[in-house]
């Protein structure tokens, strides 16, 4: 899916600078997110340390950065209006200590259940959100408060400053990899707009003033604190935080998995997704009692890092440590950076995020996993990750219920000296194939012993249980015995549990081999 330089696993050099090239990123994201969801700016700034740090040295994923995403954000909007700041501590840590219960009973392994279009249709959403996101920097506040698209010389500096960067990003490698591209790019654009008074375009401070309506905000802050959310401990707090806190943990859940799954293949190893589970749970637990918003594993930072060389834990301990001197010691650094120069940054992730081959890809897959492709982008854009990936996780199941539901038939032998049929069957029995399944036989006409043989078969549910029940009774009725062959371990174990009373050969049975959590 996609293409990156071939960087040594081992480089400390490299997981250096690009842990320093994803610092600077972080902060206009954190800035803005936490914007979104109502709370000062050092609140996402801290979340985005704390959550860097822990997921980077105990997460499942080396290489992976995360910190406050904007998929949480949102959700925090209504809580901290309605209730406060206070409250939504002690949402993220309620929502923290969820997901590392959700880690310790090896639930992380679910993620398989994802189907590719289902990633691919995510990892397209996303791009075309964090492109949108982007837009919103070429927007100003004008001198009545409303926010209005940059025009003339401001625009043109701009969208020149963005392509300068997009420019070095893209051919600085093919003339050397010994520092990150993207490190330079935002290096050489910051000086320039520094030493060349001509090319007078926003900041990072501009940016941030802009933000918060005060003209003397500033990144720089000290250690975040330990304390106790300050809320009311009853079940009445409980009642008003549970919601929130189980939709923080799906949607960071969510979005973690799915982009440890796509830098999986974007490096050709593999993470552990139960470990990562319990690594944002702890760091979410910290931000709780240190003043953060919490957050999960980021696409667009983690695409900067591994596209900068970035493969070990060391980029992403980097990345957390240095947005954290950016805060304690260098904020005049960082505030200087031109906004242009992270906005071409970003829409180099873009280009390299969005699967520009599913387009030649929807005339060869079938139909329907081009329309989950397409879905699935376009409810990650309308509304958020966590219910685009349900929609299309439940419309692949659907489609595939449908299909294999199809799939069922039987093959029909007749022994007159021993007067029995027998019927080997095809394809899985479950809900959707029951009413198929039970067309297959001519119960008027056949013999007296009926052999339904299963060891082409697979009874998989309650539905299909049910269905074996109806025809061992239709044959009863009529005077007929039915026997059942060729059922593996659990499958009778089924049968049994409900108590169906038929005949069951034990001979010859199939083993079924059931996957494990040991890769999770």
């Amino acid at each position: 899916m996609f293409e990156f330089p071939n960087v040594s696993n081992n480089s400390i050099k490299n997981d250096i600078l690009s842990g320093l090239t994803v610092a600077l990123a972080l902060v206009p994201e954190a800035v803005a997110f936490a914007f979104v969801a109502g709370v000062d700016p050092m609140v996402g700034l801290y979340a985005a340390f704390m959550v860097g740090l822990i997921t980077s040295i105990f997460g499942g994923r080396p290489g992976m950065i995360s910190g406050a995403t904007g998929a949480m954000a949102v959700v925090m909007v209504s809580l901290v209006s309605e209730h406060g700041v206070q409250y939504l501590f002690a949402a993220v840590l309620l929502a923290g200590l969820l997901q590392v219960l959700f880690g310790i009973f090896h639930l992380g392994k679910f993620i398989r259940m994802v189907p590719h279009s289902v990633m691919v249709g995510f990892v397209n959403g996303l791009a075309i959100v964090i492109f949108l996101a982007q837009l919103g920097q070429f927007k100003v506040k004008n001198a009545a408060g409303e926010f209005g698209w940059l025009q003339g010389s401001a625009l043109y500096i701009m969208l020149a400053l963005v392509l300068l960067t997009m420019a070095i990003i893209h051919y600085l490698p093919r003339l050397t990899n010994a520092v990150p591209s993207t490190l330079v790019a935002i290096v050489v654009v910051t000086l320039l707009v520094y030493f060349v008074p001509a090319l007078d375009t926003r900041t990072v401070v501009d940016f941030l003033r802009s933000m918060s309506g005060d003209e003397n905000a500033t990144i720089a802050g000290s250690l975040p604190t330990f304390a106790i959310p300050v809320v009311p401990f009853s079940l009445e707090t409980l009642y008003i935080i549970l919601p929130y806190s189980l939709i923080l943990a799906a949607v960071g859940l969510i979005e973690s998995l799915l982009t440890l799954t796509v830098v999986d293949e974007m490096t050709g190893t593999r993470g552990r997704a139960n470990k990562e589970c319990i690594a944002q749970g702890a760091s979410n637990m910290v931000n709780g009692v240190f003043g953060g918003m919490g957050g999960c594993a980021m696409i667009g930072q983690s695409m900067i890092n591994i596209n900068s060389g970035g493969r070990g834990r060391l980029s992403g301990i980097t990345a957390a440590l240095g947005l954290l001197a950016f805060i304690l010691f260098a904020s005049g650094l960082i505030e200087v950076v031109p906004l242009a120069a992270l906005v071409g940054v970003m829409f180099i992730v873009v280009l390299g995020t969005f699967e520009w081959a599913s387009f030649k890809m929807m005339k060869n897959v079938p139909k329907k996993d081009a329309f989950v492709i397409v879905l699935v982008s376009a409810v990650t854009v309308m509304t958020d990750l966590a219910i685009a990936v349900f929609v299309g996780v439940i419309v692949s199941a659907l489609v595939f219920a449908w299909e294999h539901a199809k799939h069922i038939h039987a093959i029909s032998h007749l022994d007159e000296e021993k007067d029995e049929k027998t019927y080997s069957v095809n394809g899985p029995l479950f809900f959707g194939s029951t009413s198929n399944f039970l067309e297959l036989f001519d119960i008027k006409n056949d013999p007296h012993h009926v052999i339904v043989d299963f060891a082409g078969s697979r009874v998989v549910d309650q539905s299909a249980i049910e269905a074996i029940t109806t025809l061992t009774e239709r044959y009863k009725r009529e005077g007929r015995k039915v026997h059942v062959r060729h059922l593996s371990r659990d499958c009778r174990k089924l049968l049994h549990k409900a108590g169906v009373l038929v005949e069951i050969n034990l001979m010859e049975d199939p083993s079924y081999k059931v996957a494990s959590d040991t890769l999770a």
